[in-house]
């Protein structure tokens, strides 16, 4: 069953992604395994009571069968696990059931890349946007944005990537006295490319957890260290390069929420509203799928808060 179409009492059992796992112990001393079920659906958190193996962190992003039972706890839905085990090859699921992928036309959505890039004016911001574009185009088409808060598919980044760049587009015309289009259009394109570096991905093209890169350095780093190198092998003049990297570095817009420089020119104060526009349009898309009209969502983590769906 999917896990959208199960209710509170129901019991089931199904193969589903295994998430967010960990190993932990009670406040009596009883180990559990804590972790989330996923499946193209939806995700709920799943507690295994009693359970100190053989499943653990090292299983993030596998597939397991399981058989359990839904429950609610403070509010919100969760699974309690009676049998649980890794799905061997012989077992009859199919992934497309289980990982869900971007509602998108990604070949359309990369193509779409390419002329907007061709498009740019300056032609030393669209040289490095081209070098990406070659060295990342495949890996690309087929990353997630984020390991969980949004745009968490097959096919993520690429969609969030595509959404940003249209709206640059739009945005970089209406304010053309004070936008450099291309360095809005640059930087909107790389942005988050290091993701790809950031992140570790199960084969089934699930974020299972960050790399050790993507945890002492981050992608904004890497991103900005990447488009130095590449702009230093172009040729491309030093204030341009600065000001991309700039652009990478600065578009989280605040330290509190992981820049590591405060927005300074126009473009990377837009490219910052850009990102959280894309990012909490996506959680609103997400989370109004799963609610239905004329009621509340569930308590949304990332936005701190409910939200209507007015149908």
């Amino acid at each position: 069953m999917k896990l959208e179409e199960l209710h509170v009492g129901d019991s089931f059992t199904g193969f589903y992604v295994l998430k967010n796992v960990f190993l932990k112990v009670t406040n009596s001393g009883k180990p559990y395994l804590s972790c989330s079920l996923a499946d193209a659906s939806m995700m709920i958190e799943a507690k295994v009571w009693d359970y100190a193996g053989p499943i653990g962190p090292a299983d993030e992003g596998k597939v397991a069968k399981v058989q359990g039972q839904m429950q609610e706890f403070k509010g919100a839905p969760q699974i309690k696990v009676d049998r649980i085990r890794l799905a061997t090859e012989n077992d009859p699921y199919d992934l497309a059931d289980l990982v869900p992928v971007a509602p998108i036309d990604r070949q359309a959505a990369f193509l779409r890349l390419r002329s907007l890039v061709d498009g740019m004016e300056d032609s030393d911001y669209s040289a490095v946007c081209r070098v990406f574009l070659d060295r990342h185009g495949e890996a690309l088409q087929k990353m997630p944005a984020a390991k969980s808060v949004h745009h968490s598919f097959v096919g993520g980044l690429l969609m969030h990537t595509v959404y940003m760049m249209e709206l640059a587009q739009y945005l970089a015309g209406l304010y053309e006295k004070v936008i450099d289009r291309s360095l809005l259009l640059a930087g909107t394109l790389l942005h988050d490319i290091a993701k790809l570096q950031e992140f570790v991905v199960s084969d089934l093209g699930v974020v299972t957890e960050y790399s050790v890169k993507g945890q002492l350095l981050g992608h904004l780093v890497m991103g900005a260290q990447e488009a130095a190198q590449i702009a230093k092998e172009l040729q491309i003049p030093e204030e341009k390069s600065i000001l991309l990297q700039h652009m990478l570095l600065s578009h989280h817009g605040q330290p509190e929420f992981g820049a590591a420089v405060v927005p300074m020119c126009a473009e990377a104060e837009l490219l910052s509203y850009i990102d959280n526009i894309d990012a909490k349009m996506e959680i609103y898309r997400e989370n109004l799928e799963k609610t239905q009209p004329g009621t509340f969502s569930n308590r949304i983590f990332a936005l701190e808060k409910r939200i209507y769906n007015h149908g």
